[in-house]
């Protein structure tokens, strides 16, 4: 399970260190230079402890305004000095500097959200010292006004960091191709490696397919992490109606390359090519039909 940013980055040609390095890429969109620091992300997050896992919840939920990211993050530097000391470029995208590479490879959090994350901390040589850490920054967090004033108001506190995309900057690729997306990190990566981004039109549009180029369809990605089974069946059907059905309506003019499927989270992907759709005799379903 190694995400959307993983499937990107492949796709860019931006080589993969021990992370796919992330960090420093949307440090530099978020206005800072990387130079040749090692950076990771440290991103706010909360933690929510079930009755036998703990759960890292949808970040953007936590609303975390400029001034209560900027108390957290200067709280932690002052506890921990020099040895981790976030910077806070916007609210929901903190990043710390390292003297060295740490030997660390990290999830992404936009795989471990909604996800049980002790299979999903950082491994490695480094990982230990680095959870060590985090339990004492939890700690931390746990008596800061910030969460105390935020507990009061009936919002979820930051109680942890998640670090992931951890690296140093890389070479910009000589790929370029037209990328549609809405998120943020995905517009980064465009600006990284001077390809556009745009975005996403609410159906498939055919011009669209005349060359190489990635569409990011991530409408189903808020209801699958929030367990809101009729949103995602709704999202579901939205995307059959609007790019699944055209796709298969144009696919008898796709050029040789076809169409990659791609579901980075869980790991599985589909090839088609024009030849597939000549293929009567598999009859078409509807997904919702296949779900059951």
């Amino acid at each position: 399970m190694e995400g959307v940013e993983a499937a990107l980055c492949e796709a860019l040609d931006i080589p993969r260190q021990r992370d796919w390095p992330l960090a420093p890429i949307t440090l530099e969109a978020d206005g800072k230079l990387a130079g040749d620091t090692y950076w990771l992300r440290a991103d706010p997050v909360h933690l929510r402890v079930m009755r036998d896992r703990i759960v890292l919840t949808d970040s953007r939920s936590l609303n975390l305004s400029p001034q209560e990211s900027t108390a957290l993050a200067t709280a932690i530097g002052q506890h921990f000095g020099e040895a981790f000391n976030p910077v806070p470029l916007h609210p929901q995208r903190w990043y710390v500097p390292f003297p060295y590479p740490p030997h660390l490879i990290t999830t992404p959090l936009s795989v471990a959200t909604g996800r049980a994350i002790e299979p999903l901390l950082p491994q490695g040589d480094d990982a230990l010292r680095i959870r060590t850490l985090l339990n004492e920054l939890q700690m931390l967090l746990f008596t800061h006004p910030v969460n105390q004033v935020r507990e009061a108001n009936g919002e979820l506190p930051v109680n942890s960091l998640w670090l992931w995309g951890g690296g140093t900057k890389p070479a910009a690729p000589m790929t370029r191709m037209p990328i549609y997306a809405r998120d943020s990190g995905v517009h980064a990566l465009g600006a990284f490696c001077r390809t556009p981004v745009h975005p996403p039109p609410s159906h498939l549009e055919k011009p669209m397919l005349a060359s190489a180029g990635v569409i990011l369809l991530d409408d189903l990605t808020q209801a699958g992490q929030n367990g809101d089974a009729f949103g995602w069946r709704e999202a579901l059907r939205i995307l059959e109606e609007s790019w699944f059905m055209p796709l298969l309506g144009s696919l008898r003019t796709a050029g040789s390359p076809g169409l990659l499927f791609l579901d980075p989270v869980n790991g599985k992907a589909l090839h088609l090519q024009r030849i597939d759709a000549w293929k009567i005799w598999r009859r078409p379903r509807r997904l919702t039909s296949i779900l059951g």
